[in-house]
């Protein structure tokens, strides 16, 4: 009881300040994220892995007439993938369980294209189980990834195939343990295969597949789970395969008239919509080759850690997570080169994006909220993500000094927005101390979850952020100077 009456108390304190310094939490700019879409926002890069029958036929998209002898890889062992992946930094792994040409890296019971017709391990072998397995033990979560389109079963373009692709969806979401995000993409319809009828098929991408009661089905069986597809309803696209989200990048769009594989959008879904009606964050997939399955003749075209380190910049440090493809080669292993690529990488980040110079570093804002300290400036140096520098509702513009504690070499500057109540920030400068005055280093739009600006090497001991514009007052968890 006492206990009760002492929480009571301190409870109408705290409310006291707040109200008496007229310093009100600020209220949510709608739309969002979900708990399930931050927790995915933390978790910022993860490994896409193309491996099926394309790896043996050095195709990247399969006909779907493919014979299932040719499966055999002869050192496969997902725990190498695992372990690669939490080394060099990934959070993540998702699995291209079933690509276009219909083969299944799982024994599915309603297919004979499959892993279990195939010389690996006899016909027992079963990839998803032994990713699934590898990923859980390196502490990486684990996605699927289940082709819409199908070159090789006969009932596709007709109802019965959405039977069968849901029954396929049933097999991977009970049997494999929890699946953080399904990943779909536009890729339908066209010449194949067919069970033998070697034609072309067209379905309406719009309506074909019921996706409304398809992502219901799943949501049933695993109700914590993202979907991911051009538009959602969790997750976009980003627009291209190049690495690269917008320069301006909200995470709002409003999907109401769009689906996978809808032409004309790529733009939209680069750079969000700021008046969008759902929080849908853009994923930034691309391969570390030029392909998406291993060719032995891109084994020198693995791209480098400085590729890989800009590429991260131009994903991450744009608001968006990045998806990065490692494909196994035929030896079912990362090959050599892109292990190598990988850790050097991994080194870049550490070297370059480890060190914070900020950190607890004295800040002087221009506006504080209701002036309580709960929303001052120094949160944005504390290295807490729950904790925020806030201005008054009125106020859309402010700055915020941050002074070193000796003059260093700075190259970038990391700026985050505590996103759980919105994304508001519509355009911000960053600017240095040199000669005694203010001098102008960088000028961005969107903030989002993180934006990691690159300067021209300077050496100061203060560094200003202005926010220059926003939906509403300015909610700023963190400011990192590396």
């Amino acid at each position: 009881m006492k206990r009760f009456y002492l929480f009571l108390i301190v409870s109408v304190l705290f409310s006291t300040q707040l109200f008496s310094q007229k310093a009100l939490p600020p209220q949510p700019v709608y739309p969002v994220p979900t708990k399930q879409q931050l927790q995915w926002h933390k978790m910022e890069m993860y490994a896409f892995i193309h491996f099926t029958t394309n790896t043996f036929t050095d195709k990247e998209w399969g006909y779907g007439d493919e014979s299932t002898d040719i499966f055999n890889p002869t050192e496969l062992d997902a725990n190498q993938w695992a372990k690669t992946l939490k080394e060099t930094g990934f959070k993540a792994i998702i699995l291209t369980a079933k690509h276009h040409d219909g083969f299944t890296l799982w024994p599915s019971k309603y297919t004979a294209h499959s892993v279990k017709n195939s010389p690996y391990k006899n016909g027992k072998g079963d990839v998803v189980k032994e990713t699934s397995e590898a990923a859980g033990k390196y502490g990486l979560k684990f996605g699927i990834y289940l082709s819409p389109w199908d070159r090789n079963h006969a009932d596709y373009g007709t109802p019965a195939y959405i039977t069968y692709y849901r029954n396929q969806l049933k097999e991977l979401f009970i049997n494999y343990g929890t699946v953080f995000e399904m990943w779909f993409d536009g890729a339908n319809g066209g010449d194949g295969y067919y069970g033998g009828k070697r034609t072309s098929v067209k379905i309406n991408g719009a309506t074909y597949y019921d996706w409304p009661g398809t992502l219901e089905l799943v949501r049933k069986m695993q109700p914590q789970v993202l979907f991911f597809s051009d538009a959602g309803p969790d997750i976009r696209w980003v627009g291209n395969e190049k690495g690269l989200a917008g320069i301006t990048n909200w995470n709002t769009i409003t999907p109401d008239t769009l689906y996978a594989g809808k032409p004309g959008i790529n733009d939209l879904l680069n750079t969000g919509s700021i008046n969008g009606s759902k929080w849908i964050p853009a994923e930034v997939d691309v391969s570390i080759r030029p392909g998406w399955f291993y060719h032995a003749k891109e084994d020198k075209k693995v791209k480098t850690p400085e590729q890989l380190f800009d590429i991260y910049l131009t994903s991450v440090g744009r608001g968006s997570n990045l998806l990065l493809n490692i494909p196994p080669d035929r030896r079912g292993l990362f090959h050599e080169n892109d292990v190598a690529s990988l850790k050097e990488f991994k080194k870049l980040l550490d070297e370059r994006l480890s060190h914070n110079l900020a950190l607890k570093a004295k800040v002087k804002a221009s506006n504080t909220r209701g002036n309580n300290k709960l929303f001052s400036g120094k949160n944005i140096t504390d290295n807490n993500k729950n904790t925020y520098w806030a201005t008054d509702d009125n106020v859309v513009s402010a700055s915020a000094e941050i002074e070193l504690k000796k003059r260093f070499p700075i190259n970038y500057v990391l700026l985050q927005e505590y996103i759980a109540l919105g994304q508001r920030v519509k355009s911000f400068a960053v600017d240095v101390w040199q000669n005694n005055q203010w001098k102008e280093a960088a000028t961005g739009t969107t903030i989002g979850y993180k934006r990691i600006i690159k300067i021209e090497p300077t050496v100061t001991n203060k560094i200003r952020v202005r926010i220059l514009d926003a939906k509403a007052s300015p909610l700023i968890s963190n400011i990192t100077v590396y």
